[in-house]
């Protein structure tokens, strides 16, 4: 017997919308990807304290919490690294069906595997949100020293260094990683506003 024919997916009384309904918003994935140092992690804490300030249902997956849990049984090869953003795609999926607003903040620097991500979910649900910062800029703020390391040689295929980014091509938002917060912030705020995730009156 193959998995298709035991495991079927199981509808429940409790509906997205109806949860979505008593939160008073849509469940949506803010999807940031950028470069290590990108400001992309400071950016999904910030719009995840903002949206919670103005009354918002959400979580933020962040990538190195992640690691410490769900996905610590990976390494940082090419296979893993994908396996790792198959994970959180589902993991944000079922986030979704619960009707939060989802911020994630992981570098997945292959377009192929972002659109896998992006494939799990209706079209008003998935926001691919760019944050482009130059790799000069990245080293720069490195607070981990992570670029020294792999521009030393003690970490191997590390992005933006030996191991390529693919820049999104169709991006939700395009964000400045070197303009002000509040600016980014403003932005993404428009984006949800635009497309009816949270109410116009907020």
């Amino acid at each position: 017997m193959t998995k298709e024919n035991h495991i079927v997916w199981h509808q429940h009384a409790v509906t997205r919308q109806l949860r979505e309904s008593n939160n008073g918003h849509k469940g949506a994935v803010l999807w940031f990807t950028g470069l290590s140092g990108s400001g992309k992690s400071t950016l999904a804490g910030a719009i995840e304290h903002q949206l919670t300030s103005m009354g918002m249902k959400t979580y933020l997956l962040d990538g190195d919490n992640i690691r410490h849990g769900l996905c610590r049984d990976l390494g940082f090869n090419e296979a893993d690294r994908q396996e790792n953003i198959r994970r959180v795609g589902e993991v944000a999926k079922l986030m979704v069906d619960a009707g939060l607003i989802v911020a994630t903040a992981f570098i997945s620097p292959f377009q192929a595997d972002r659109q896998k991500v992006r494939d799990l979910f209706e079209p008003d649900q998935f926001f691919e949100l760019y944050v482009d910062t130059p790799v000069s800029i990245c080293e720069q703020r490195d607070p981990k020293g992570l670029y020294q390391q792999a521009r030393e040689g003690k970490i191997k295929q590390f992005t933006g260094i030996d191991s390529p980014y693919e820049e999104p091509q169709h991006p939700e938002l395009h964000l400045d990683g070197q303009q002000l917060i509040s600016d980014s912030l403003s932005q993404i705020i428009a984006l949800l506003l635009r497309n009816h995730v949270i109410p116009l009156d907020y």
